[in-house]
């Protein structure tokens, strides 16, 4: 059978995205229910372990690093030259990082102080970011557009001047006490876009990259790094190197797939991946010694066993995506794969509609099974509402 690489999206790619999206919005609900399994949820910090919770995160770095090589090579067929490219890469970043910036200081907002509750705070921040990110059509008034972005750009600004965080007494202002997890996806995406571009279809160069930043984790955990403060400034971020290897180990994957579907050669390409995978999951119950296996504290063994699930979860989907055609089985969620971003900014209005109007539903639907099918279809609906804004002009890209 002949598979032909598409020339503008892998649908296994944008399926993963959407299936990963799914579950962020899901395993981000299970707060409002009770007597569900633990290991649906995550594992606290001095635990050893995982549940699904905290498999979502890392399957989402990993599937933005895949789409990085397609986004590059799509660039420089468009014409783009290497500063441009720069640019592109350097300003997606600065977004994600704002993003998460504001959204982690309403995490820890003192309403009372800044005098606002922290839901308004969070629909003002994601309407602005919408308004500046949003892909307006080409019919659209420029002026207006400039115009709205102008007042949403005031706006956060003057959010961050009277914006107070903490409790009393020690309230503070406006800064970056943790990046958020829109954040860490910036930091992880420019490490992981720049050594992409610097490689470009030479995977070897990549897992050099790689290599060096699981090493970084890998020498964080085995407690031989300095305590410097300085050095964990620059690290930290990156999860000491765990999360940019997250991505990386993506980026190697993407690169994987255009080699072999330049020749057609998907069952090598199929059983390269298979042998990666069950190799990574290997390694990582071999390191499981280096603190054990933890999202929180992204941990090397945490690291490699997400990119060997996430992997063997790319396998499925392309065979069903791709190899057997059926790509239309997951279009109930297809904007979760082709605007993922909405769809992570939908459930902060969703929650904001619920408090501002004292909303809520029974406690039976809050319970146990039926309280996980409240938590799927709340996140099916999400979706479902950015796909309804996409259909009316609105549609985040950056």
């Amino acid at each position: 059978m002949t598979i032909h690489l598409p020339t503008n999206r892998v649908a296994a790619i944008d399926v993963t995205r959407a299936l990963t999206m799914l579950l962020m919005i899901f395993v981000n609900d299970l707060w409002s229910l009770r007597d569900i399994p633990g290991w649906l949820e995550h594992v606290a910090a001095k635990d050893d372990g995982m549940g699904l919770a905290d498999t979502v995160f890392p399957a989402f770095l990993f599937i933005v690093g895949l789409s990085i090589p397609f986004a590059i090579a799509a660039r420089i067929k468009k014409g783009d030259d290497n500063p441009h490219i720069v640019k592109h890469i350097l300003s997606r970043s600065l977004a994600l990082l704002v993003m998460g910036v504001f959204l982690v200081n309403g995490e820890e907002i003192n309403e009372a102080a800044t005098g606002m509750p922290r839901v308004v705070w969070n629909i003002i921040c994601c309407t602005c970011f919408i308004v500046l990110w949003n892909v307006y059509p080409k019919s659209a008034n420029k002026r207006m557009i400039n115009v709205g972005k102008s007042v949403a750009l005031v706006l956060l600004v003057v959010l961050a001047i009277f914006y107070r965080g903490g409790k009393a007494p020690d309230v503070h202002y406006f800064s970056t006490s943790w990046w958020g997890i829109l954040g860490l996806i910036g930091w992880s995406y420019l490490v992981g876009s720049l050594a992409c571009f610097i490689a470009r279809e030479k995977i070897i160069i990549t897992v050099i990259f790689w290599l060096l930043f699981l090493g970084l984790c890998i020498a964080r955990h085995a407690h031989v790094l300095p305590q410097n403060l300085v050095l964990h400034a620059i690290v930290g971020p990156l999860g000491e190197g765990g999360l940019a290897a997250l991505v990386l180990g993506g980026v190697i994957t993407g690169q994987i797939f255009r080699y072999f579907m330049s020749g057609q050669q998907w069952q090598k390409m199929l059983l390269t991946y298979l042998v990666l995978a069950i190799l990574l999951l290997v390694a990582g119950f071999g390191v499981r010694p280096l603190d054990g296996i933890s999202k929180i504290r992204a941990t090397p063994s945490w690291v490699l066993i997400c990119s060997s699930i996430t992997l063997f979860l790319f396998i499925v989907v392309f065979l069903v995506a791709d190899v057997w055609g059926k790509a239309s089985l997951f279009n109930p969620i297809k904007p979760a794969g082709t605007d993922t971003l909405l769809c992570y900014l939908m459930p902060y209005y969703a929650y904001a509609i619920v408090v501002l109007f004292n909303l809520g539903l029974p406690g039976p639907l809050l319970v146990g099974a039926v309280g996980l099918l409240k938590s799927f279809f709340f996140s099916l609906i999400m979706i479902w509402c950015a796909g309804g804004l996409n259909r009316i002009g609105i549609k985040l890209k950056l």
